[in-house]
């Protein structure tokens, strides 16, 4: 009996381990970006109307998806970003990106090698014609210049906040635990998100930063905007960002989770 219950637990084991191993390699991924065009996406730039992409800011070549401001006279706080145009709740989402060239002439300080993905974000056809970020949760892509520290695949909250280790955290951004990238090379971002529930950040497959339960943060929303201070974050849109300096993306995919 004892040998039979052995091998029982031998074979359920292995049984689990396959199961695991399968839904890892064989998951219907779903590419956002596909290699050819624009389709799916809507863009948003601040001062612009809905689909206006002034200066041809977003572009696709050689199967990249770039954000370039080579048509600009001056970056004037232009701040862009182009929205998948399907709500998302609980899954896996990878990001492979990469900054490259200079910054455009006017952008700021700290949006030097500055980048990122909003998600659990309002919709593009909801933002104000002026204004310049979504209300969502950003997952922020840094470079590094040739000292200092800058981690990338920070947090940063425009008209949110997060609990962290329990806490409700105010503080607008929140630095992960990765690495300084000074290059150009490519570095795969990857978001677990549960819904309103646990949400993590990895950095070429390390989890950099955890946290819980998103809100809503009514002192720091458009006015009018439709949902209450304290509000639970369980879904919202997907979309990638322009802030003056010129980044490529070649993969946007996402598994959904049950």
């Amino acid at each position: 009996m004892k040998s039979f219950s052995v091998i029982f637990l031998i074979v359920f084991l292995t049984a689990c381990n396959t199961g695991t191993r399968n839904d890892s390699e064989t998951g219907q991924w779903m590419q956002l970006f596909n290699g050819q065009d624009l389709a799916g996406w809507d863009i948003k730039i601040a001062g612009y109307e809905l689909n206006d992409n002034y200066a041809n800011t977003f572009r696709v070549e050689d199967g990249l998806l770039k954000v370039r401001y080579d048509a600009y006279d001056q970056f004037t706080n232009q701040f862009g970003h182009i929205y998948y145009n399907e709500k998302f709740s609980r899954y896996r989402l990878r990001v492979e990106y990469r900054f490259v060239g200079e910054q455009a002439n006017g952008g700021q300080g700290w949006a030097f090698k500055n980048s990122g993905v909003m998600f659990h974000s309002q919709s593009a056809v909801s933002i104000g014609k002026d204004q310049s970020f979504p209300v969502s949760l950003e997952g922020q892509f840094l470079g590094g210049d040739t000292s200092g520290i800058r981690p990338t695949m920070n947090l940063c909250t425009p008209g949110t906040h997060v609990h962290i280790n329990g806490d409700l955290i105010s503080q607008h951004c929140n630095n992960s635990s990765s690495k300084t990238i000074r290059d150009e090379s490519w570095v795969m971002a990857e978001f677990i998100v549960y819904g309103d529930s646990i949400i993590h950040h990895l950095v070429d497959g390390d989890t950099v930063l955890t946290y819980t339960k998103p809100v809503i943060d009514g002192s720091d929303v458009p006015e009018d905007f439709p949902l209450p201070d304290g509000f639970p974050l369980e879904e919202g849109y997907i979309s990638l960002q322009s802030e003056s300096h010129p980044i490529d993306f070649r993969k946007v995919e996402i598994l959904l989770l049950d």
